[in-house]
């Protein structure tokens, strides 16, 4: 309420566009009063609001608190805006800091907070925090001076869950100590910040020296001291904005890109990313990028043709003397499929014909990648193959039409407040 007040206030003094979000978690039974009071609160300064109402269910072993944060968040990254305000303050980040010590955190962890940081890998979008170093009692004092109205959760009186037990039990007495504890934990956490930018730092010249275009070398990781190594992977998998594992499962990943031969074929999930390793080189990639075999596509003379489940786009363009023989491709209808194995294929007519499998191999193209690659057939003839070429039976000869196929992969998904 405090800071949905005081950026009306601001918008009246500079140019900001104001809107408003509420997450109907499911989880009170007062939660659909909590929805119309945030809207009717919101009518009353002409606010847009909108509201999402879920049912947070969690498994056993999860943390409702988690869970539900977790749903909050992938309603905030549906959210076009230049920046999403939460209003996270001094003693939230306190809070922080302390359960992070308790589960056993490293720097990055114990930093806590940030005032602000990007929202999502590839995305310009900011979460910004600009309460954080503004205590409770003062936000407090703040809603009582202007007559603000608020809701309070009551769950937020249940100590069994480890944040509200160290605000209503432990913290008091640690204040009855060292009152100004708040501030100084507060700088403690923002030392820490700083550690973990530098730290941060050192990984960018470490990546520098190991990465080879998008790859990581595993030569050059297993160079790197055992500390310096867990870093640089632990910021690695930051800028895929995945939620970092713990020491352990780092330690059991770096264990085994220690132990394994280079050509060997390594897989480990990490959140929604997956580590795999080929011929010496590993990569970080989204789980949903990994492909299976699709369904044939019948192309029908388009111009451009998406392939959704590749993640990509197919461009078509005739030209003379070059590409697949335009003749021959009219004579049986054109598909385009994934690779679903057995496929021979010659695209050097110096060559013979052989697997595409082998060809594939040839090409140092990782196993998992050979399924994301569409195919071009006529009737049940292997034309064309993304990024190796045109089968010798199919490439157009001087003095005829050809047709050039281009593969574009990842081209299909191409200021204000909340």
């Amino acid at each position: 309420m405090v800071l949905l007040h005081l950026l009306i206030k601001f918008s009246k003094l500079m140019p900001l566009d104001v809107s408003a979000i509420h997450v109907e978690h499911g989880i009170s039974t007062y939660s659909g009063q909590w929805s119309a009071f945030c809207q009717t609160l919101c009518d009353s300064v002409a606010i847009p609001l909108s509201i999402h109402r879920l049912k947070i269910s969690k498994q056993p072993q999860e943390s409702l608190e988690a869970v539900a944060r977790e749903a909050r968040y992938q309603i905030f990254r549906q959210i076009q805006a230049d920046y999403v305000l939460l209003a996270q303050h001094q003693d939230d980040q306190v809070e922080t800091l302390l359960l992070q010590l308790l589960r056993g955190a490293g720097v990055k962890g114990l930093s806590a907070m940030p005032t602000v940081r990007l929202f999502e890998s590839g995305k310009a979008i900011k979460l910004l925090r600009p309460l954080l170093n503004v205590p409770r009692s003062e936000i407090m004092k703040y809603a009582k001076l202007h007559g603000l109205s608020w809701v309070t959760d009551e769950s937020n009186l249940d100590v069994s869950y480890d944040r509200n037990f160290l605000r209503h039990r432990i913290l008091p007495l640690i204040e009855q100590r060292y009152p100004s504890y708040r501030k100084i934990l507060s700088r403690s956490a923002r030392h820490l910040g700083e550690a973990a930018h530098l730290l941060d730092e050192l990984a960018k010249i470490d990546a520098e020296n190991t990465m080879i275009v998008d790859k990581l070398s595993l030569r050059g990781l297993r160079e790197l001291d055992l500390a310096r190594a867990g870093n640089l992977l632990r910021y690695l998998l930051a800028q895929q904005m995945v939620r970092l594992p713990s020491s352990a499962k780092l330690e059991e990943i770096l264990r085994q890109l220690h132990n394994i031969q280079a050509d060997t074929h390594f897989q480990f999930e990490v959140d929604a990313l997956e580590i795999r390793c080929y011929r010496g080189l590993i990569e970080f990639l989204p789980a949903d990028s990994l492909s299976e075999s699709i369904s044939p596509v019948i192309w029908q003379g388009q111009q451009r043709l998406a392939i959704e489940p590749l993640k990509g786009i197919l461009e078509f363009t005739r030209q003379d003397n070059a590409g697949i023989d335009l003749a021959k491709l009219d004579q049986q209808i054109v598909t385009i499929r994934s690779r679903s194995g057995g496929e021979r294929f010659q695209p050097d007519c110096k060559r013979p014909r052989r697997s595409l499998k082998k060809i594939l191999q040839e090409a140092s193209l990782p196993p998992w990648k050979r399924n994301t690659l569409p195919l071009l057939f006529c009737g049940d003839q292997l034309v064309w193959v993304a990024g190796i070429g045109i089968d010798c039976n199919f490439q157009a000869p001087m003095g005829r039409a050809g047709l050039v196929v281009t593969w574009r992969p990842d081209q299909t998904n191409q200021s204000s407040i909340h």
